[in-house]
């Protein structure tokens, strides 16, 4: 079976990003044909503006916000948890409606991260936990990686 991919809208060189910026990875775009992927970022879907306040996951992961049981605050303490669920089901859709069966989402974010997330502090800190995203992705058999193990996987394959 193929592999069809949702990817970070960042990572694609969008400028997405809370601070207005893009993280491309051109390696992403180079080793996979447009029609293997499917992309948009979360976080815009939702609701949140471009450039907006840089925001963490408070006392928990995001597995802990789908269950409301923490929540996304952004830096001047506004909570933006209900933007952050939205765009993950948004993504969650256009990932099944394209068949998507594998996910290269952004290390760290409080939407994509992958196995480790800021801890809500805003100090540069990382915990282990999912973004809201990579975790609703996972809970439905999606597999989640980050752009850090794509590379790494990537090199390995060429060597």
């Amino acid at each position: 079976m193929t592999k069809r991919y949702f990817i970070s809208a960042c990572l694609l060189g969008q400028k997405v990003r809370y601070d207005g910026q893009d993280c491309l990875i051109k390696e992403i775009v180079e080793q996979l044909l447009a029609q293997q992927y499917v992309s948009l970022c979360p976080e815009v879907h939702g609701g949140l503006a471009i450039p907006r306040p840089p925001a963490e996951i408070q006392q928990g992961s995001g597995l802990d916000v789908l269950h409301q049981q923490a929540s996304v605050l952004d830096i001047e303490g506004e909570d933006v948890s209900q933007a952050f669920i939205q765009g993950a089901y948004a993504a969650l859709k256009v990932a099944q409606d394209f068949q998507v069966t594998d996910a290269i989402l952004k290390a760290n974010s409080p939407s994509c991260g992958s196995h480790l997330i800021y801890d809500g502090s805003f100090t540069g800190n990382k915990i282990q936990g999912d973004g809201v995203t990579a975790a609703l992705f996972k809970q439905h058999g999606i597999k989640v990686i980050t752009e850090e193990e794509f590379l790494a996987n990537l090199s390995s394959l060429n060597s």
